[in-house]
Parts: structure tokens; C-alpha cells; sequence
């Protein structure tokens, strides 16, 4: 198909043929040999910190990373919780340290980024109880920290607000911490696979219908697209989203779930949950990569807006 994309997104197309999830530990080998290539992001101004906290099982441990501005090291400040993209199979807490470290400087708040186990290998549930165990922690060290745990915001792009998404319902139903807002960026939130613009995109860069058929594959195994699927590994499923946290949810015009986002906005519209909807034309789904586009740079803006607006910070 033809698609009138944005012309600053043109000359990167060719690069994104790397992103092929038939065999995912082929596929981290060569992101990480690219990733040592390029220079670490500038972390000046920002305290950075590893943790290595409990998970779900016995004697598992998960790494969490922490961020903060120097300027705000002795603050009590809210939470961002965030959780990397990667279709479920790809991806690691450094992929986003630039997003992390630029949200530090630019908010008071204290970025917890979280390396949850990662599919084929760890399938659904892991990764979500992973990012739950995160959740949990983060709300029972609020002290040691020093963050408000009344407002914790979860964040994540693509795989990862698609488990920020299906995060908030598990929270809700389990009892566990409060989630004050969830910024879902581009959610992978439907295995079925059945949305108009899952049925239309199967050419665009990167991310397309094949690679959405094999993530869902390796994250729920050969039951994924069945009826037998709940609702926690596939948010678009659920049917009450009564109670949930106020939500964003931004996508692209030419991504295969930007169908799936917009639904999963006018469900939880009609649950009454408070939410802001946001459509980038002209963008493909790994558009988010090319940080010299006007439209990454002005998406990358609005989510400082948005967040400040939530956090009532001037």
C-alpha cells in the first residue's frame, strides 16, 4: 500500500527491516551489538541507580533502575513506573534510559524503570507478575526512597503500555497499590488481531501485522487469539473498567494498533474513566526511534505537558 508519511521519517525506513521476532534472542543479540556502537546518553544532573529487588518466585530477583535529578535528591516526589517496549520478547532497562533521564530533568519525579522477564523464554504471566513485583516494591519502600506513593504513575510504550494497561487491572483487582494515572504510549493491547488497522498494516516499517502475530505468539503461546486468553495478558479483553486510574493514550496513524488504542480509549470513556486520546498523523509505530522527527520531538513534548498537567506542576 501507499501511505503518506511524515518526510522526516522517510530516510529511516530501510533501518527497521532489523526488528524480526522470528527468533527474538537473534534479534536482542543484534540490538545490543548496535546499542554498543552509540554513545551512552549524558546523564549529567541525574542520579542513576540499580536495585536488584524480589520477584514473584523464590529466590528471583529483578533489576530496577532508578532515576532523579540531583537537584531533587532529598525530595519526596511521585512516581513514574516505567516499563520498556519490545513486543514482549525484546528490550532492557537501557533502551529507555534517554526518555528516563530527560523526564528527570525535566520533572520532579523519581523515574523507576523495571527489567521484567522477557517472552519466549518467560511467557505470559512473568512479565506482567515482574512489573507487578516493581509495583509493589516501589509502594512498600516509598520511605526509603523518598517518593509519594499516592501518586504513582505507570508509564510505558508499545509491549509496555500494553502491561502498564493490563497493570492497573491486575492492581485494581488484587488489592495492591494505588496507581494514580497510566500513560499508555502506543499499547499492544489486543491478540486477536481482528482491528481495522491490524487487517490494513501488514508492509509499514518494523512494526507491522507479522511481527504483532509473532509477538503475541511468544508471549501467550499457541492459545493466543483463543477465547481462553484473560484479560490481564490481552487489556483490550476486559469487559469492567470501572475504578481505574485517569488515562492517556497516544498511537500513530500508521500503526497496526492504533485500532486497538482507540477502542480501548472509547471503552474506557464508557466506564467513566477520565482519558485524553491522541492520534499522530503520518507516523508509522517506530517512528518514536527517529528522535530527529518533528513528530517524535513533538510527541516527546506533549508527554511533559501532559504529565506536568497531571502532576498540577507549573
Amino acid at each position: 500500500m501507499s501511505y503518506l508519511y511524515d518526510a522526516d521519517l522517510l530516510d529511516a525506513i530501510p533501518s527497521f527491516g532489523v526488528f524480526d521476532l522470528h527468533n527474538p534472542a537473534e534479534t536482542r543479540r543484534k540490538l545490543i551489538e548496535i546499542g554498543k556502537t552509540r554513545p551512552a546518553p549524558d546523564a549529567s544532573g541525574v542520579i542513576v541507580e540499580d536495585f536488584y529487588i524480589p520477584g514473584s518466585e523464590s529466590g528471583q530477583q529483578i533489576k530496577v533502575r532508578s532515576y532523579r535529578a540531583e537537584q531533587h535528591r532529598d525530595a519526596t516526589l511521585p512516581v513514574i513506573l516505567n516499563i520498556h517496549g519490545g513486543g514482549f520478547v525484546i528490550g532492557r532497562i537501557e533502551v529507555d534510559d534517554a526518555t528516563c533521564i530527560d523526564l528527570a530533568r525535566k520533572l520532579p519525579v523519581n523515574l523507576i524503570s523495571v527489567e521484567y522477564r522477557l517472552a519466549p523464554e518467560h511467557p505470559y504471566p512473568a512479565p506482567l507478575e515482574d512489573c507487578y513485583s516493581a509495583l509493589v516494591w516501589v509502594s512498600e519502600q516509598h520511605q526509603t526512597l523518598k517518593i509519594d506513593n499516592r501518586r504513582i504513575i505507570v508509564h510505558g510504550v508499545s509491549a509496555g503500555g500494553g502491561l502498564a494497561a493490563a497493570l492497573t487491572l491486575l492492581s485494581r483487582d488484587r488489592g495492591g497499590p494505588g496507581i494514580y494515572y497510566q500513560y499508555l504510549d502506543l499499547p499492544e493491547l489486543d491478540d486477536r488481531l481482528n482491528s481495522v488497522s491490524m487487517q490494513k498494516f501488514h508492509d509499514v516499517p518494523g512494526w507491522n501485522t507479522p511481527n504483532a502475530a509473532l509477538s503475541w505468539r511468544h508471549y501467550l503461546g499457541e492459545l493466543y487469539g483463543s477465547q481462553e486468553i484473560p484479560e490481564y495478558a490481552a487489556p483490550s479483553r476486559a469487559q469492567n473498567l470501572q475504578g481505574l486510574p485517569p488515562a492517556y493514550i497516544g498511537v500513530f496513524e500508521y500503526d497496526p494498533l492504533r485500532s486497538e488504542a482507540v477502542n480501548y480509549a472509547e471503552k474506557l470513556f464508557a466506564a467513566d474513566v477520565p482519558t485524553e486520546l491522541h492520534v499522530y498523523a503520518g507516523a508509522y509505530h517506530l517512528a518514536y526511534l527517529i528522535p530527529h522527527a518533528q513528530i517524535s520531538q513533538r510527541r516527546n513534548a506533549d508527554r511533559v505537558t501532559i504529565l506536568k498537567r497531571v502532576l498540577n506542576i507549573s
